[in-house]
């Protein structure tokens, strides 16, 4: 792996997706959130990622504080990953992360399901882009 200064978002989601991957063998599915949480950092740590763990987000109108959320991780300043530990991936889940991209002007996010029959990933960018 490049140093983590370096690395690219590209090669960033690919090491954290590998790091889920090892987690979710281990650990399997049915357990809450937090445990999912709490083996991404481990995980990251291993790989000697800078990252932050329940980072207070401001939701800014006319400068004025109108709302807050906690993102589950940043890693890199440059990649938020939101877990979850549910059946199924919905929607809600999906506009939970644009928002929290919006709110940080972080272009891009990563969700994963550790709580389905499979691993499940969604990448989410703040602004639209054609691939």
């Amino acid at each position: 792996m490049k140093e983590p200064d370096i690395i690219t978002i590209d090669q960033l989601i690919t090491e954290v997706i590998e790091c889920a991957k090892r987690i979710r063998r281990q650990l399997g599915p049915g357990f809450l959130e937090k445990v999912y949480k709490n083996a991404m950092v481990v995980e990251l740590r291993k790989l000697k990622l800078n990252f932050e763990t329940e980072k207070l987000i401001q939701v800014l109108y006319d400068g004025i504080v109108v709302g807050e959320y906690r993102t589950d991780i940043i890693v890199e300043g440059k990649l938020i990953l939101e877990l979850k530990a549910t059946q199924d991936l919905s929607i809600a889940n999906e506009v939970q992360l644009v928002n929290y991209l919006t709110s940080t002007q972080i272009d891009d996010g990563l969700l994963i399901n550790f709580g389905s029959d499979k691993l499940q990933f969604k990448r989410k960018y703040r602004i639209y882009r054609k691939l």
